[in-house]
């Protein structure tokens, strides 16, 4: 299993002398001591608002938003990503959980695609409160370690994210929390959200804004490289910026396994951030497969291997 210890955690130059203990133990919990990051994405009630979580497909103790907050406690996580009220509901349940508050939200009611001959608009998250709510939700007791933020780069308002984005990081970073950065090109401007070298540009400019992870679409596949191959691009474009890719709608989890062992064998990734293949599933399921999630991403352990901890067969802690 790789693992760091508090020595070789990375300190950016723009976190405070008095908050650097705080970034080291919070950037250890967020990455259980490996330098990879789980992120259990939960911020989907907003973004996707019910779509997610009641329907033909989906388990039905998804409609419970507690469900989150269960398989985030039973399972292996590094952190419970969700909005500021969501994980203000649930938190004092369930204490144990490493958690980062998304600081930005916006519906799927606004398309990806919008018609500029129909006066439709590019897509803009905005903010939706200030770092203090954070930070006074931490000093109330709350597992706090980071914050995160979707920026739309290629939209209309991409400024407006990018002038927001900055200044959160540079109070979190302040206040010794981690910060991840979703970056998805998206907007009239752009052609095509999943090309690879835009991607490294995305992921490039979050390393720029100074985050500490990045979340990316993983680049499509075609002729010349794997998905996987492509991502090599991005991977190196983020620096010292950790990497993790977005994991999209829910397959079968042997498909998944072999394309997140992909990701950070072939493609240089460095975790992962998963939502809906986690939740969508039983209580059991789910739990399961972020332990074989983890497996992969903090274990180092093989896809074999992760199957069979989804499988119940062997069992991965940290």
């Amino acid at each position: 299993m790789p693992s760091i210890t508090s020595d070789q955690v990375r300190v950016p130059a723009d976190v405070s002398a008095e908050a650097r203990d705080t970034y080291v133990d919070n950037y250890l919990k967020a990455t259980r001591g490996t330098g990879r990051l789980m992120l259990f994405a939960c911020d989907q009630k907003i973004e996707h608002l019910n779509d997610d979580f009641h329907g033909a497909g989906i388990d039905i103790s998804d409609s419970e938003p507690e469900h989150l907050f269960r398989i985030g406690s039973q399972g292996v996580c590094g952190v419970l990503a969700g909005q500021r009220g969501l994980v203000a509901a649930y938190a004092a349940d369930y204490p144990e959980i490493n958690y980062l508050v998304k600081m930005n939200s916006k519906t799927h009611l606004i398309k990806t695609s919008q018609d500029p001959a129909k006066h439709q608009d590019d897509p803009y998250s905005p903010q939706l409160y200030g770092i203090e709510t954070v930070l006074d939700m931490r000093d109330n007791g709350v597992n706090v370690v980071g914050i995160g933020y979707t920026i739309y780069l290629g939209s209309d308002y991409e400024s407006q994210m990018l002038a927001e984005a900055g200044q959160l990081i540079a109070d979190a970073h302040a206040n010794g929390l981690i910060v991840v950065l979703w970056m998805y090109p998206r907007g009239k401007a752009v052609a095509n959200e999943k090309d690879a070298h835009l991607i490294a540009g995305a992921a490039g400019t979050a390393l720029c804004l100074g985050a500490d992870f990045v979340k990316v679409n993983p680049p499509k596949g075609d002729d010349a490289g794997s998905s996987a191959d492509k991502l090599k691009e991005a991977s190196s474009a983020s620096g010292r910026c950790g990497l993790v890719c977005a994991g999209g709608s829910t397959v079968e989890a042997d498909v998944f396994l072999q394309q997140l062992w992909d990701q950070i064998h072939v493609g240089g990734a460095t975790g992962n951030a998963t939502g809906r293949n986690i939740h969508q599933r039983s209580l059991d399921e789910a739990v399961r497969l972020t332990k074989a999630i983890s497996a992969i991403t903090l274990g180092d352990w093989s896809v074999a291997d992760a199957l069979a901890v989804f499988a119940g067969d062997k069992d991965f802690a940290v």
